[in-house]
């Protein structure tokens, strides 16, 4: 699918370029398009590298928490949810483990150790299926869980934002937990409905609706604020929440005598070799934008949309950040591109800028996670697991603009 986007930028480019130089008299066109490539390749290398502090000091961080013991902590606590959440596994079966230990890795933004554990999980669960080429129910619900991404720390989106000259980079990071929760409230109810779980299980109940209200809280203490007051609230907090996180984390790794600097120290070599991994990913993707921009091709089709935003008289201002929501289901690497592409275009701290990460933080990738993980266990036949992720996509970009235009707008 990617390799299909991707060519599919190039030959729609040189497309239009030659109708440009052809049609509409444009001898510089393919000129134009060589020196956008050039200048996306140097700007992708120049981003990767400026990456390489932030994410060092991020999965440092990460992993002082991990070996401080907020893994087991998150996995303890979820635990009776997911037992109720799949009732076809049996208690203490090392599946609810696998799925528990996943879940709380995302919620940590801990992406290296989720994907492993998350695999683990989908083989764990397969030993239950009974038709091993046919997604299971438990299965389904848990690809859809992963696809909603359940992320309490968007480290990478603040990373980005903070390379891209944000005058706060986490100053979404409360826009995103809004839009994440509803991206996964959309997936496990669409999941419940083709599954028949039972959601007014009063552990079910108790957890859905302490999450739910502590999201309605913060959304309608937010909403009554004058909008100066909103945006400086909410940025104070959610700088306040993650240095408390970090302070947690070090004190946590104190308290169990676990040897911090060198837990950082480790975790920072991954930051590094991270940043360093990317820079092919973003000539790749940045480059195929960059020759897709230029050509025309790409505002071409965003003014079609505007046109028809317009019909309905609405504001338009979030059509810009659509490329982001409509790539983030196919493609990871893709979307990152498309946010920094809208980032670099438009600004970090203009309103298309901060909603493009919004929806980078508020759902994952969903035929990717797919991709993985149903093909690690040989999975063909998937029900109803494209159509419940794709509903979490949905719900996941209608939270995303609402709540931006709540805190931005």
């Amino acid at each position: 699918m990617l390799n299909f986007i991707w060519a599919g930028f190039f030959l729609l480019a040189f497309g239009f370029a030659g109708y440009n130089w052809l049609v509409l008299g444009q001898a510089d066109s393919y000129s134009l398009i060589m020196q956008a490539a050039f200048a996306a390749a140097k700007t992708a290398f120049e981003i990767a590298l400026g990456l390489t502090g932030i994410m060092a000091f991020w999965l440092g961080i990460m992993r002082v928490g991990e070996r401080a013991g907020f893994l087991q902590g998150l996995t303890w606590l979820m635990s009776p949810l997911f037992r109720r959440l799949f009732p076809d596994v049996p208690p203490h079966h090392p599946a609810l483990g696998a799925i528990t230990m996943n879940m709380a890795a995302n919620m940590l933004g801990l992406d290296n150790a989720a994907t492993p554990i998350g695999i683990k999980a989908m083989q764990e669960l397969q030993t239950l299926n009974p038709d091993k080429s046919t997604a299971s129910n438990a299965q389904i619900l848990f690809l859809v869980i992963n696809a909603s991404s359940v992320t309490l720390l968007p480290v990478t989106i603040f990373t980005f934002r903070a390379q891209a000259g944000a005058h706060d980079p986490t100053d979404v990071f409360i826009p995103i937990l809004i839009a994440t929760y509803c991206s996964t409230m959309a997936g496990l109810l669409a999941t419940a409905f083709f599954q028949r779980i039972n959601l007014l299980d009063k552990v079910v109940l108790g957890y859905l609706s302490v999450i739910s209200a502590m999201v309605f809280g913060l959304t309608g203490y937010f909403a009554q604020l004058p909008a100066s007051e909103m945006l400086r609230q909410s940025s104070l907090l959610s700088n306040f929440l993650l240095f408390g996180l970090i302070v947690a984390f070090i004190g946590a790794a104190a308290i169990r005598k676990v040897n911090a600097y060198e837990a950082f120290v480790e975790g920072a070599k991954d930051g590094f070799h991270t940043a360093v991994t990317i820079i092919p990913y973003l000539v790749a993707m940045l480059v195929a934008i960059a020759v897709f921009r230029a050509c025309g091709a790409l505002d071409l089709a965003m003014n079609g949309i505007r046109h028809i935003v317009t019909a309905f008289g609405w504001d338009t201002r979030f059509v810009d950040a659509l490329p982001t929501a409509l790539m983030k289901p196919l493609s990871g690497s893709g979307s990152r591109a498309m946010m920094i592409d809208t980032m670099h275009a438009f600004g970090a701290d203009s309103f298309a800028g901060r909603l493009a990460s919004v929806i980078q933080g508020s759902t994952e990738t969903t035929f990717y996670v797919l991709a993985v993980y149903f093909g690690a266990v040989g999975i063909q036949r998937v029900r109803h697991a494209v159509t419940c992720g794709l509903i979490a996509d949905l719900g996941g970009l209608v939270a995303a603009v609402a709540v931006t235009y709540l805190f931005f707008g």
